[in-house]
């Protein structure tokens, strides 16, 4: 009897053993390929927003990882028309993050490159290349309500566009873990 409750016992154990391995690779599949989160990649190459504070610049106690952020980037020409005057015409560049849904100012178009990220974290577009456009359109038209007094509807057109990915460095740290944006150094805590 005891040999049966040996072989039920290490059946039962082998059986939770399985079960526990395929909820951990579940885990780490959802975890790698996440459509709300992510995908997360040993190493990809992407098109990005030239890092001015490198990886192996950022002071670190353990890994640094790279969190992508999705961007569409706007030369965007505004003419207006002016009564008893020629149009008025007007560069603007926009940045949309495509992620965080949200349109910025940007004073020049950022200087591009492809380049090879590891331990990266590539974030999906939460907008269609149709919905950054309008973004960047009616960010584009508001800033330039605020500039001049419109007659008539501005005409607004994109001379360039770019798609590229803005890289956010992810550091630990003993005091706590940080992010730093690749572009303009800033750093900011992360929220347990």
């Amino acid at each position: 009897m005891s040999a049966d409750a040996d072989a039920s016992d290490s059946a039962a154990e082998s059986e939770a053993d399985t079960a526990e391995s395929e909820a951990r690779s579940a885990d780490t599949e959802a975890t790698q390929s996440n459509p709300l989160v992510g995908q997360r990649h040993e190493a990809v190459e992407l098109p990005v927003i030239r890092p001015t504070v490198s990886r192996e610049d950022v002071a670190s106690a353990g890994r640094v990882g790279a969190v992508a952020y999705p961007y569409r980037v706007y030369e965007a020409e505004v003419e207006v028309a002016r009564p008893f005057m020629s149009p008025r015409r007007d560069s603007r560049v926009v940045s949309v993050d495509c992620s965080r849904r949200l349109s910025l100012r940007a004073d020049r178009v950022p200087e591009f490159e492809t380049r090879t990220v590891e331990d990266a974290l590539v974030l999906p577009s939460e907008l269609s290349p149709e919905q950054a456009d309008e973004k960047a359109r009616d960010a584009a038209f508001k800033w330039t309500l605020r500039t001049s007094i419109l007659g008539d509807v501005p005409e607004v057109e994109f001379a360039r566009t770019v798609d590229a990915y803005k890289l956010f460095w992810l550091v630990e740290r003993p005091d706590g873990d940080a992010i730093i944006d690749s572009v303009n150094g800033d750093e900011r805590p992360l929220a347990d």
